[in-house]
C-alpha cells in the first residue's frame, strides 16, 4: 500500500500507558468472541459482561519505532478515510463526523464498556470510536489463515467506520430498535447482523475504490489481501476452524463468499447507492 502525505488528529494512542487489568482470555475467547463480534457491530454484551482477572497494570513505558510506525500508519488510514466520507457525504447531500481512533493493549475502558484484545478491532456507537489492539492481526494470520499486509489493517479499518457510516445514516438505530422490539426470532435477527455486516465491507469496498482514484493508494496485492481477510472471518471459515462444523442458521456476519463479494461490489462501483444488503439479504 503507497503511503500518502495525509494524517489525522483523531487518532488516540493508549499503548503504553499502563493503567486497568489485563484480563483473562487467550486463543479460546479470541475465537468466541469472534463468531459473535468480528470486524464490527456493538461489543457491549460481551464487553460488559466479561469477568476478568489479573493484578492492575501500572506499569508505563516508551513504545518502540515499529509501535510509532504503526501509529503513523493508522493516522494515515483514519485521514484519508475522513477525506474520502466526507466527500461522498457532501456528494449526497449530507455531512460526514469522523469517527475517533483508539489504539490500546491488552484492555482499555470504551463507552461500549471494557475493550479487551481479545475482542478484535470494533466499532463502539455509543462514543462513535473504533478500538484497535494491534496484535490481532497476528492472529488474524496465524489462527485464521488471512494474508496480512498493510492493506489488510486499511481494510479492517475501513469495515470498521463503515459501522461508523451506518451510525451517521441511522442503520445501526434501526437494526437496534429491531433488535428491542423482541418481535424477531434469534435467526431472523442473525441475517439482519449479516445484513449489517456485509454492508461494512462494502462501504470498505467503496473507500477504497474512491480513495485509490484520488490518492493512487493501492500496490499489486492489496486487493488480494483484503479479500484473504474478507474470507478468512466469514462465519463458515470461523466456525470450522472453531467447532469443526458450519451452522449456517448460527451466521452473523456472512460467510466467506459473501464478505468478499460485497467487499468487491463496493469496490467495484464505488458508489455508496449500489450497498443496500438488507433488501437483498432480507426477502
Amino acid at each position: 500500500m503507497r503511503w500518502t502525505d495525509d494524517r489525522s488528529g483523531n487518532v488516540e494512542d493508549r499503548r503504553g500507558l499502563g493503567g486497568g487489568a489485563v484480563v483473562g482470555g487467550g486463543l479460546g475467547t479470541l475465537i468466541i468472541a469472534a463468531i459473535v463480534f468480528f470486524l464490527g457491530g456493538d461489543p457491549s454484551a460481551i464487553l460488559s459482561s466479561g469477568s476478568g482477572s489479573g493484578s492492575p497494570r501500572t506499569e508505563q513505558r516508551q513504545l518502540s519505532e515499529k509501535e510509532l510506525k504503526i501509529r503513523e500508519f493508522v493516522q494515515m488510514v483514519t485521514a484519508e478515510n475522513e477525506e474520502t466520507w466526507t466527500k461522498i457525504f457532501a456528494d449526497n447531500g449530507m455531512q460526514y463526523q469522523p469517527a475517533k481512533v483508539i489504539l490500546f493493549e491488552n484492555t482499555t475502558q470504551s463507552g461500549c464498556g471494557t475493550a479487551q484484545a481479545a475482542m478484535g478491532p470494533f466499532y463502539c456507537p455509543a462514543d462513535q470510536s473504533v478500538y484497535m489492539d494491534m496484535s490481532f492481526f497476528k492472529e488474524l494470520q496465524t489462527q485464521f489463515g488471512a494474508q496480512v499486509s498493510e492493506f489488510t489493517i486499511a481494510y479492517v479499518m475501513a469495515h470498521e467506520i463503515g459501522h461508523h457510516v451506518q451510525t451517521l445514516i441511522g442503520t445501526t438505530q434501526k437494526v437496534d430498535e429491531l433488535r428491542r422490539s423482541g418481535q424477531y426470532s434469534e435467526e431472523e435477527m442473525n441475517r439482519v447482523s449479516v445484513a449489517t455486516e456485509l454492508q461494512a465491507d462494502f462501504y470498505a469496498g467503496v473507500w477504497a475504490k474512491q480513495t485509490d482514484a484520488r490518492e493512487k493508494i493501492l500496490e499489486p496485492g492489496d486487493i488480494d489481501a483484503a479479500i484473504s481477510a474478507a474470507e478468512a472471518v466469514g462465519d463458515d471459515n470461523i466456525q470450522k476452524r472453531s467447532q469443526g462444523y458450519v451452522n449456517q442458521e448460527s451466521f452473523t456476519h456472512g460467510s466467506s463468499a459473501q464478505r468478499k463479494e460485497w467487499f468487491m461490489k463496493g469496490y467495484n462501483t464505488g458508489d455508496i447507492r449500489q450497498g443496500d444488503t438488507f433488501n437483498q439479504l432480507l426477502k
